[in-house]
């Protein structure tokens, strides 16, 4: 079973290295959470390195520019990996002939690549960092055009594994759930961010830069989500700690606390295991 901590610093002595999440974690897209964030600038000031793992669409400097505006404090971290930028590789490696499936805002992630955007058309590839409105659509409103790109074998990279995320008090659809529908349809999807390896090889990659040297032993995954940050966690080789009070809240929550027997049965359930978990990260 999952061991419940109270405050972050229990860990203090079994984790040299940090890899948090962001959504649901540090901010939930409207307002930062203060206690988490003094959790993290504590965590620096003990000497453990914070490296902020995100399945952000965006190039880190987009994350860093929404930090400034919702007031996320820079000392809470030491640097940041978002699956857009470690997105940019598979960009590289397709074919060039590229439909952009997502809102206006991420366009960044293409900057200074040698691709071609082009209508559906003629596309020889998918890269999708979300819905076009994730405020009024959903996946399945998306099916028949994941149908035709199928029908012509196009590969479907996908820029933000997340399924769902949290903006203010609302739940809202990512890219992540167009790619689960592409596999439905029998799609290939290219993915690098969470649960894959590529962002957590970054991430550690960034850990050592800062440090001199990362051993996984001692590094710890924090995140709130079981499909990416626990399952990624686990998959390459690391400790985790779960947030109990984020994207699955309701699947154990009895009334205004966590019900731990419920909690438990759905770690099972989704076939993770974290090896401690907290109600927000203090």
């Amino acid at each position: 079973m999952a061991r419940r901590i109270t405050d972050l610093d229990q860990l203090t002595g079994s984790a040299d290295i940090l890899l948090c999440d962001v959504w649901g974690v540090i901010h939930n897209g409207v307002n930062p959470f203060p206690l988490s964030v003094e959790a993290l600038k504590a965590a620096r000031q003990r000497g453990q390195t914070v490296i902020l793992i995100t399945n952000s669409p965006r190039p880190a400097a987009g994350v860093i520019r929404q930090f400034d505006t919702i007031g996320v404090d820079p000392e809470s971290w030491d640097d940041i990996v978002t699956s857009g930028d470690v997105t940019r590789q598979l960009v590289m490696e397709a074919p060039k002939q590229i439909y952009f499936l997502g809102p206006e805002r991420d366009n960044a992630l293409v900057d200074g690549l040698d691709v071609e955007l082009v209508g559906p058309d003629a596309a020889r590839a998918v890269l999708c960092t979300g819905l076009f409105d994730d405020e009024t659509e959903q996946a399945e409103d998306y099916r028949s055009m994941l149908e035709s790109f199928k029908s012509r074998e196009l590969p479907f990279i996908c820029a933000n594994p997340d399924r769902m995320v949290e903006r203010g008090d609302r739940l809202v659809p990512c890219a992540g759930a167009l790619a689960d529908l592409y596999v439905e349809l029998g799609g290939e999807t290219r993915i690098a961010g969470k649960p894959h390896a590529p962002i957590y090889r970054e991430a550690m990659a960034r850990a050592k830069a800062i440090r001199g040297s990362a051993d996984p032993a001692r590094a710890l995954a924090i995140g709130d989500g079981v499909h990416t940050d626990i399952r990624g966690a686990l998959d390459n080789g690391l400790e985790a700690v779960f947030i109990a009070r984020g994207i699955h809240a309701n699947h154990y929550l009895n009334g205004r606390a966590t019900d731990e027997a419920r909690l438990q049965a759905f770690l099972d359930a989704e076939g993770v295991a974290p090896a401690y978990w907290m109600e927000w990260l203090a």
